[in-house]
């Protein structure tokens, strides 16, 4: 593909409004025996249609069939889901991951850092024609991911959609509803701008950690990326880093983010001219007060600092032991808030996307939804690797606001 070459996916060379039905199963989640993938295994149970049919995926066949006998026993769960089909799997077996991928639609995966464990999943994903999602926060991965199999899931048809979690739907999805308030024949400046009472996941954790250490590589992936994937033709769409700074009209103190968000925004308003012919997103999390921003910056930077050092950054990975999480409480008093100001052709947007715990029960509920929507929505014709705005858009977010999360313009 030449440096000015147009991105937008290719379509699907089968796909249709209703997808055949030529594999044993429609979905598998992968990892259902760790904290975030058995609260995707239980939205599924509780809300998935009846004709679904799915099954859970580790490599441990006891903790399997432990995880599927909790699901049966939840109030108000179907009863068959005692039946669920337990597939034996392991990131580290690849004869394991084809037949996986070869007797699915569908694979979603929690099991990470993905950098470390999920690129032989793809790989056979790509191969299979196979759908797969995951809830990565690793640009690194996700680069690497459109070098290698990028080319392969367009030819077999697999469409690969990352960041399928708080990493980054609510942002992805957040400003194209924004966007959407707008003309699409005219230059667009949107900004997002999080905030949340929660918990971060130990998954996103482990992964900002080893993506701070890993800074050269993954500067070095990127570029190689961006030189093979080539730009929109006849349209400029770029993502700016920003300035800490005090916002008028959200009256919060902004402070640039360093997370894959913006990366997954951008390379959805490249594939979609809707975008306006110049687009520009910057991303922030927002504080009521100076002293907060302050703190939060230099938290960051104290991160990034220690994440260099390898027996800091290991010390600092043991305290947030993967597969654990917060309670039920907990997570019941959590929230998050992502405001999207976007301005374009003399008009002001601000939208809102809300949702409760962020990185753990909403999560779930944002792969899940993401799920439903791969396996009965009539999305886009398109495969290859892509962002859930190119892959879902509309439907997605419809069913994320069905499912308790607002969208809505303020």
């Amino acid at each position: 593909m030449s440096p000015m070459s147009d991105p937008t996916p290719a379509p699907r060379p089968d796909a249709t409004s209703a997808r055949p039905h030529d594999r044993e199963l429609d979905v598998v989640v992968l990892g259902a025996t760790g904290f975030t993938g058995r609260l995707t295994a239980e939205y599924l149970a509780r809300h998935a249609p009846a004709d679904l049919r799915w099954g859970l995926a580790g490599r441990n066949a006891e903790k399997l069939a432990a995880v599927r006998t909790q699901l049966a026993e939840i109030d108000g769960v179907d009863p068959s889901v005692a039946d669920l089909t337990l597939v034996a799997a392991d990131v580290e077996d690849p004869d394991s991951l084809r037949a996986l991928a070869e007797r699915t639609r569908l694979v979603v995966t929690t099991v990470g850092p993905f950098l470390a464990h999920g690129r032989p999943l793809v790989a056979a994903c790509a191969a299979a024609g196979t759908d797969y999602l995951d809830i990565t926060g690793e640009p690194e991965f996700v680069d690497q991911v459109w070098l290698d199999h990028h080319a392969e899931a367009e030819a077999t048809g697999a469409r690969i959609v990352h960041a399928c979690g708080f990493d980054s739907i609510p942002h992805d999805l957040g400003v194209r509803f924004a966007v959407g308030e707008l003309p699409d024949d005219v230059p667009i400046t949107a900004r997002g701008v999080v905030r949340a009472s929660a918990i971060f996941s130990s998954g996103t954790m482990h992964s900002a950690l080893e993506q701070f250490a890993r800074a050269r590589p993954m500067s070095k992936v990127h570029a190689a990326r961006r030189k093979a994937e080539g730009r929109p033709e006849g349209r400029r769409v770029r993502g700016v880093a920003g300035k800490p700074h005090r916002d008028r009209t959200l009256g919060y103190w902004l402070v640039p983010l360093p997370t894959i968000d913006p990366m997954i925004v951008v390379r959805s308003a490249a594939a979609d001219a809707s975008y306006g012919p110049a687009f520009t997103y910057s991303h922030y999390a927002g504080t009521k007060t100076l002293r907060y921003a302050a703190g939060g910056a230099a938290a960051t930077g104290l991160l990034a600092t220690a994440a260099q050092v390898g027996p800091v950054r290991r010390a600092l990975l043991s305290r947030f032991p993967v597969g654990q999480g917060p309670d039920e409480k907990r997570r019941a008093r959590s929230w998050f808030t992502v405001d999207v100001v976007a301005e374009g052709g003399g008009r002001t947007v601000h939208a809102r996307v809300r949702g409760g715990d962020p990185g753990y029960t909403e999560t779930a509920k944002m792969l899940a939804e993401s799920a439903l929507s791969l396996t009965y929505d009539d999305n886009p014709e398109v495969a290859g690797m892509l962002t859930p705005a190119q892959a879902m858009g509309e439907h997605l977010t419809a069913r994320l606001q069905a499912a308790g999360m607002t969208f809505e313009v303020l």
